[in-house]
């Protein structure tokens, strides 16, 4: 009961001293731009009313993207973290395996034949997308005989992800919509509104509370199947209810900032480092930490250049690849 405690009290320190971070982190994000901004000024857009351009620029323009950069972040990890644990697949990520592929294919097609379609109907394109994606991923993945392997999976996704990504861009030449398709398929987070925010971050943050709850359940799945059978868990709902969170974290997330990869992938390993294998842990661990990497992503990607900006979705690849070959030539081992 002691060791524990003492368990729980240290997850408790790191979780803290994690959100203590992600906090100093939107603030120096919140300051550093293209535009030249005080801390004055960011104390004035978080807390006052004011009608200087400058505060009125921080509190429409990059507060919204800031808040975006958490949400994406915490939402992609955690998703990336329960795709790992129920498919015991350290390679799994939402943008590997055909969910984020799928919303964009839906989000183009959506544009195409509806374009007076509001933002929500957009979201709702995304997670009937994300869903058809990842079920094409999966059935082909477990088509062969032996079942899901980590190797295999990844070669279904990487098929049909090309797929997909090809449907859309089709789509766009098609009815001559290509640029209104890439506007939502970069990876970004320009132009995100508090609009946006009002209909996502709920969804998101029902997600996530929703993949908390489940985390006892997901650990006992990432040790086996059979194990988890033996405890009297019902494994199917479990896995459903799972992949149902996972959607729409992802089609939530493609929705909001289009197209980004292995931020599902990385974060999660890092996290397991932090924390250990319990998914009690790693789940609200994996939302704080990819949080904190949205934020420093987009704040690299505003500033590198400035005050031309760079796509985060390639300073979030510039990471993530050497990642992904890293945990490949370790011959899809866990790190």
């Amino acid at each position: 009961m002691e060791k524990g405690s003492k368990r729980i009290l240290t997850f408790s320190v790191k979780l803290i001293l994690a959100i203590v971070v992600t906090g100093f982190a939107f603030i120096m994000a919140l300051t550093y731009g293209a535009a030249e901004t005080s801390v004055q000024d960011v104390w004035s857009a978080l807390f006052r009313t004011s009608t200087s351009n400058v505060v009125v620029m921080l509190q429409e323009i990059r507060l919204p993207r800031i808040v975006a950069a958490v949400v994406v972040g915490a939402a992609l990890a955690v998703a990336g973290a329960i795709m790992q644990g129920m498919t015991r697949n350290p390679l799994a990520d939402p943008g590997l395996i055909g969910l984020t592929a799928g919303a964009n294919a839906a989000l183009a097609l959506t544009i195409a034949l509806l374009p007076a379609v509001n933002y929500f109907g957009l979201m709702i394109a995304c997670f009937i997308g994300a869903a058809i994606g990842a079920s094409l991923v999966f059935g082909i993945g477990s088509s062969q005989k032996g079942g899901l392997s980590s190797f295999r999976i990844i070669l279904a996704g990487a098929a049909i992800s090309t797929f997909l990504h090809a449907i859309a861009e089709g789509i766009g030449l098609y009815f001559k919509i290509s640029k209104d398709v890439s506007m939502w398929t970069a990876g970004g987070l320009i132009g995100t509104t508090w609009g946006q925010l009002n209909l996502v971050i709920p969804i998101i943050m029902s997600g996530l509370i929703i993949a908390i709850l489940f985390s006892k359940q997901l650990t006992i799945l990432s040790l086996s199947e059979e194990v988890a059978t033996g405890l009297g868990q019902k494994t199917f709902v479990v896995k459903m209810v799972l992949f149902i969170v996972t959607v729409i974290l992802a089609g939530a997330a493609v929705s909001l900032v289009g197209n980004l990869v292995f931020i599902g992938l990385m974060i999660p390993h890092i996290v397991r480092v932090i924390v250990g294998m319990d998914y009690r842990a790693i789940i609200p661990m994996s939302a704080v930490i990819g949080a904190l990497f949205m934020l420093l992503a987009d704040t690299a990607a505003r500033t590198i250049h400035a005050p031309f900006e760079t796509p985060v979705a390639a300073v979030v690849a510039l990471l993530g690849l050497p990642f992904f070959l890293l945990i490949v030539r370790k011959g899809g081992k866990a790190l």
